[in-house]
């Protein structure tokens, strides 16, 4: 049994690496004595993890990995991996971080910690107002249509809806079929509390053979791929923020027709700390909506704003309370889908034809400086220093 605890950890940890926002302090009993739970229990608690209906996220099975290596080997007793080993680097913190607790303890955790998961993979999460028709379905993202709206919904709940590569490719696939659509409007929104945590660390840790250079390459025209579909999207497209947004999420906004938030949501963009620079056009549409010293604060010092801050420098068209926000707001984008949908199409080319080009343009440029930042030493740095704060238990 032992032997397929080791397993399904190496399973589970081999890429556990989350977005650099999303790695929050995690809480474990380390203080008074440790109830008694045999070995028995422990060895059925690793065979109950395998049967949780839903991936209960990195944070916690980065604290299960701790917790096993703990109460089977008890304290950590291996050499520190290098800066640049980002994954074994974070998993030897979590174990190392549990300090001497005992190995009775560990099990103690382990198993309360895998009987509450068991738990609550039981109970059914609430669902937004949203549309029942689905058009197309991934593991982390679902597309619907109904009403005249279609719905691009980011489904990582429990990763915060951090973006991969694959969601990239799947994203610019639902928008490229949503433009030739019979809806009105076009929406895209989160799943759970977060509306988008940013980039999710795994897309930097798993090197192609060519290397950084290939993977910074193919990393920058992606990221042009993506960002162009939301300069050319024919339709109306709105935001619908339910919850904070980092990165990505938050620059893309300026290429929004509309953008609605909730009351909690902020707006991250954090690229001078993590030694990268700005992405999305912000660095043209941000200074723009907002005004140079407002976006400067923003994109050079990674201000965070909140709802209320964003609806004020016109980055968010309203600010709804957090208790109502589904309910109005899909209450008037299904007023607005009624809309003569050619009249919607022709008057947004009106409205955007003018500044196309120019955005292409500078998505261009912002890719091709973000790939060479990609490969400077400050950037490697500054993500590595990040990770090791951020994954202290």
């Amino acid at each position: 049994m032992a032997g397929l605890a080791g397993r399904l950890a190496r399973c589970w940890y081999s890429g556990f690496l989350r977005s650099p926002l999303q790695v929050p302090a995690l809480g474990l009993h380390v203080g008074g004595p440790a109830m008694q739970t045999s070995q028995k229990d422990f060895n059925n608690a690793v065979s109950q993890l395998k049967l949780l209906k839903e991936d209960p996220g990195n944070e916690v099975k980065l604290k299960l990995y701790a917790l096993y290596k703990q109460a089977t080997e008890g304290p950590c007793n291996v050499p520190k991996p290098g800066m640049l080993d980002f994954i074994n680097k974070t998993k030897w913190d979590a174990w190392n971080a549990l300090g001497s607790l005992s190995k009775e303890a560990a099990r103690q955790n382990y198993v309360d910690l895998v009987s509450k998961l068991s738990a609550s993979s039981e109970s059914p999460s609430p669902e937004a107002p949203a549309a029942d028709r689905k058009q197309l379905e991934s593991d982390s993202l679902v597309v619907t249509s109904e009403d005249g709206i279609t719905t691009i919904r980011l489904n990582r709940p429990t990763k915060k809806n951090a973006l991969t590569t694959q969601m990239y490719h799947d994203i610019i696939a639902a928008l490229q079929a949503a433009s030739k659509d019979e809806s009105a409007i076009t929406v895209l929104t989160g799943s759970g509390d977060y509306y988008c945590s940013g980039n999710d660390l795994t897309n930097f840790t798993h090197l192609p053979p060519g290397g950084l250079e290939e993977m910074a390459s193919s990393g920058a025209v992606l990221l042009r791929d993506f960002v162009n579909c939301f300069i050319d999207f024919p339709k109306p497209l709105v935001a619908v923020v339910n919850g904070p947004a980092v990165g990505i999420s938050v620059t893309v906004l300026g290429l929004f027709d509309v953008v609605y938030a909730t009351d909690r949501a902020t707006f991250h963009t954090p690229f001078s700390q993590l030694g990268q620079s700005p992405e999305g056009c912000s660095s043209y549409t941000f200074p723009k909506i907002m005004g140079s010293s407002k976006a400067a604060e923003m994109l050079l010092f990674g201000k965070k704003l909140t709802a209320q801050e964003a609806c004020a420098q016109g980055l968010v068209t309203e600010v709804f309370p957090d208790s109502t926000f589904q309910k109005e707001v899909w209450a008037r984008l299904k007023a607005y889908s009624k809309l003569p949908p050619n009249a919607l199409r022709i008057s947004k080319q009106i409205i955007r034809s003018g500044e196309r080009e120019k955005l292409h343009v500078v998505n261009a440029e912002e890719c091709n400086v973000l790939r060479e930042r990609w490969l400077s030493a400050e950037c490697t740095n500054a993500i590595a220093s990040f990770l090791s704060r951020k994954t202290k238990l």
